[in-house]
């Protein structure tokens, strides 16, 4: 089975966030990038799955050469190849230019399947695995929290309040991992598999080389316009005074009746 997983580098989630002068963009100049939290459960489900069936595992990333160092992680973890779409068009693209990229580098790899996490920790659009679907005619389970394949279907489970669903399709599909309820964690990278990582084939590509036309991929349909910090919060109180617990409820009503207001 050919497996294709569709990565997203990512500030770290510890980082301290700024906003740029320009006001709609962040300082990236200090930040720590990481492979994006969901698109790992898809590197994990793509290399169970190649545990199973054979073939191989492919990591499609774009951005510029900094992006090298996540794809070279997932193929620590155990993927095969790597490619990475460098292209100056698609930094002032949108989701969809991006889709348009990721979709024509699959269709060059022959992918059977297409894994990548639901949403990335950053803007947190949650269109990437969408959009691909729709531009290659795929179907797309969502969320999943497991994969299972016979190498002809594809079954999943999505969480759900108070139980889950199964899904299944026939192949080949796009499947986007949720994370946060998934059966299986995301291995680490071994000393040997970090070291066999360094002389994997990683290929870098232009949008031609992938017949995307640039002046279409590169075109921004939406734009972000501002940035603002969250409001700050307010400091909480705390009930204490010496009241003994009974007080100290009788005390939390008032203050949530006439000063919150929310009873």
């Amino acid at each position: 089975m050919n497996v294709a997983v569709l990565l997203k580098q990512t500030p770290d989630t510890e980082s301290v966030i700024r906003i740029a002068s320009d006001g709609k963009s962040v300082v990236t100049d200090d930040l720590k990038w990481i492979v994006n939290p969901y698109d790992e459960f898809a590197v994990e489900a793509a290399l169970r799955l190649k545990e199973k069936h054979g073939g191989s595992v492919t990591i499609i990333s774009w951005g510029p050469q900094r992006v090298v160092e996540s794809i070279r992680t997932a193929m620590a973890m155990g993927a095969d190849t790597g490619v990475l779409i460098d292209d100056p068009a698609l930094e002032g693209s949108d989701s969809l230019g991006v889709a348009m990229a990721l979709a024509a580098a699959v269709k060059e790899l022959n992918a059977d399947i297409v894994l990548c996490g639901s949403r990335a920790v950053d803007y947190d659009m949650a269109q990437r695995g969408p959009m691909v679907a729709e531009l290659l005619d795929w179907p797309h389970l969502a969320l999943a929290v497991s994969i299972a394949s016979d190498g002809q279907n594809v079954t999943i489970e999505r969480s759900v309040e108070g139980g889950k669903v199964v899904l299944e399709s026939s192949l080949p599909a796009v499947v986007t991992f949720g994370g946060s309820h998934a059966v299986w964690s995301p291995r680490y990278a071994s000393l040997p598999g970090i070291m066999k990582a360094k002389k994997k084939p990683l290929a870098t590509k232009k949008l031609a080389d992938l017949g995307v036309d640039a002046a279409v991929a590169g075109t921004a349909r939406v734009r972000m316009t501002s940035l603002e910090m969250p409001v700050p919060r307010s400091a909480g109180k705390v009930i204490d005074g010496g009241l003994d617990t009974a007080g100290k409820a009788v005390e939390l009503v008032r203050a949530l009746h006439e000063e919150a207001k929310v009873i």
